[in-house]
């Protein structure tokens, strides 16, 4: 079980709108990373979901896109990273690498962008799963 921190009805920050909850640890899918999170900053962003300034894209996410953390596991079609490895998730989690905007690598105005801690849960967990992949605004990098 981990704990984590759940946008379940948007509003002021007065009103609580990040309950605590316990909830079992997610399986990565075939081509994600699983992570535990070592640090996970506040951004304005993060914010702006929490109090609803930004529409729900995704009922209950875990904000939190400003994310370090370290390997766990990884699906079977997910490559390029080892258990123990440290990576950094940013807010894009990934594009359709198709259109024009992708294409001049301008993927943050990609129509079909998706988002961490928006469209997927983020890092207000004790854990988290990522896309693994290097392409496409992906949204895991290795860091030092």
């Amino acid at each position: 079980m981990m704990r984590a921190w759940r946008v379940t009805r948007p509003g002021a920050m007065s009103t609580k709108p990040l309950p605590s909850c316990s909830e079992p640890v997610p399986d990565p899918g075939p081509e994600e990373l699983l992570l535990r999170v070592l640090v996970c900053g506040v951004c304005r962003t993060d914010l702006h979901v929490a109090e609803g300034d930004l529409p729900v894209h995704r009922a209950s996410v875990v904000p939190g896109h400003e994310v370090v953390g370290e390997v766990l596991a990884f699906g079977a079609d997910a490559d390029g990273f080892a258990v123990g490895d440290r990576v950094g998730v940013g807010w894009l989690r990934g594009t359709c690498g198709q259109c024009r905007y992708c294409l001049r690598g301008t993927e943050n105005l990609c129509p079909d962008s998706v988002y961490t801690g928006w469209d997927a849960d983020g890092g207000y967990a004790e854990y988290t799963t990522v896309p693994a992949g290097r392409m496409h605004g992906a949204a895991a990098v290795l860091v030092a």
